[in-house]
């Protein structure tokens, strides 16, 4: 019974721990009897044998059960752990022999990193660029004490990060504008960032530095996920990433799909310096070459005559990633993870997937030209634009952010979607609680965009069957 991830017994009720805490328990018990691989061990057995039961309820019905049972008259299970996961509960075994041949999402895309983690994003980062110039002139103003500052914006030493040498660091740089950026923060929700490593605690900066030397996308997905939800782990960005951008309790993981190469100086005989680039692949522009394993585009030009763009398989990968169908059939390993891409071996098949990914990664990256006429409407009679408490009225399909003003046309399905681990339309609403409602049509086009994804998806799961029906 974990109460941090919520688990429930498997008919909704609740499951109570055997301990007093809040972590999820489970007992082992090691018996050496015999050694492995014994004869005497059951005909058949390729090791030790592995028994399993799992209690589920109250806690004082569980301590009569482990009173009055033992590993004889326990009704344990036998189970047969398997690579590569060694699960120690039954898991159907057979039907990820061949989810495992699949490629996983960091294979595909080589380089990669977790998202940006500022250790001080309230300092670092804001929702508006002119507020968060003002805190970095300050922080650079000579004649402002550290010990105001440190108050001020509740800025704490640490063993790696002194606020003195910091302070230096900034206020030594003649191009100091040039470090703010925008930083893809929460799905649907960007913000400003003073992306500077003297104030960063971890700046990816040999991942990101990709987002910000010229016209980029990027996925972004989990390896796992502490909270027991359904999977839902995947964006796509044209931006820098925070390590949260799809769940508050795993970090995400960022995949630029190209690269563009480092400047290395090289200093001959003369002296002279020279910049020496790295050799571009295939569908390399400008500099710039795909992050895509050079076995992906042979697979498939094996398969197609020819090698799709990189943005199409990405968009490929974006379509099967936002099938529902195979995110519920492949639940259990998505938790633990990075997602595995099925790739197929009919053209066809793999150009409408690719379509219909691009039209839900158009309409995530705010770009689609459906997002022009917005299927909600920002309504009420009141100039109150404080967001207080936001509320969805179900039977009039609405989202107020106060009593009088609100979203129309919010339908259940559009009101209670997810990506990772957040309700998109409630964690933008409350993330900004106090706050004015200051682009109310940018919310509006959110409402669209997620009402259009609910639509294409459908379109996916019916492909979708295509592509494991003709795989690779």
């Amino acid at each position: 019974g974990n109460s941090l991830k919520k688990e429930k017994c498997p008919d909704g009720s609740t499951d109570n721990n055997v301990f007093d805490i809040r972590q999820g328990v489970a007992i082992a018990l090691f018996v050496k009897n015999k050694p492995c691989g014994s004869s005497e061990l059951p005909q058949g057995s390729k090791g030790c044998k592995v028994v399993h039961t799992d209690l589920w309820g109250k806690r004082n019905p569980k301590y009569e059960w482990l009173e009055s049972h033992t590993i004889k008259n326990g009704g344990y299970e036998a189970i047969e752990p398997k690579l590569p996961y060694y699960f120690f509960i039954k898991r159907d075994v057979a039907e990820i022999q061949e989810y495992l041949k699949w490629p996983l999402v960091k294979d595909i895309f080589p380089v990669n990193s977790v998202g940006i983690v500022t250790s001080r994003d309230e300092f670092v980062i804001d929702f508006s660029q002119n507020i968060l110039e003002n805190r970095i002139l300050q922080f650079r103003n000579k004649q402002q004490p550290d010990d105001i500052l440190r108050q001020a914006f509740h800025l704490k030493d640490k063993k790696n990060w002194l606020l003195k040498d910091a302070r230096q660091q900034i206020q030594s740089l003649d191009n100091w504008k040039n470090y703010f950026q925008t930083i893809q923060y929460r799905p649907f929700d960007n913000r400003a960032i003073y992306y500077h490593k003297a104030l960063i605690e971890r700046d990816r900066h040999g991942v990101m530095s990709h987002m910000l030397k010229g016209e980029n996308l990027a996925l972004i997905t989990h390896k796992r996920e502490e909270l027991d939800i359904p999977w839902g782990h995947a964006l796509i960005t044209n931006l820098i990433t925070e390590h949260g951008v799809t769940s508050s309790k795993t970090t995400n993981y960022h995949f630029p799909l190209y690269l563009y190469p480092e400047e290395k100086e090289k200093k001959p005989k003369s002296g002279v310096t020279l910049m020496v680039f790295e050799p571009e692949v295939p569908y390399g522009k400008k500099g710039k070459q795909p992050n895509i394993a050079p076995e992906i585009f042979e697979m498939l030009k094996e398969s197609f005559d020819r090698i799709p763009t990189p943005e199409k398989i990405l968009y490929y990968i974006y379509g099967i990633l936002y099938s529902n169908y195979y995110r519920t059939k492949y639940a259990e390993f998505l938790k633990f993870d990075f997602p595995r891409v099925p790739f197929t071996k009919d053209k066809n098949v793999f150009n409408d997937m690719a379509k219909l990914g691009q039209q839900i990664a158009d309409l995530h990256l705010m770009k689609s030209p459906t997002l022009n006429r917005p299927v909600s409407k920002y309504e009420g009679s009141v100039s109150n634009d404080t967001i207080e408490k936001p509320i969805y009225n179900e039977d009039e399909q609405r989202v107020y952010i106060n009593s009088d003003k609100y979203f129309s046309k919010v339908k259940p399905d559009v009101w209670n979607y997810h990506i990772g681990g957040y309700q998109v339309l409630a964690k933008y609403l409350k993330d900004r609680k106090g706050r004015q409602m200051d682009d109310p049509r940018h919310y509006c086009r959110i409402v669209t965009a997620l009402e259009k994804t609910i639509e294409i998806q459908k379109k996916i799961d019916e492909l979708y069957i295509n592509v494991e029906k003709n795989l690779i």
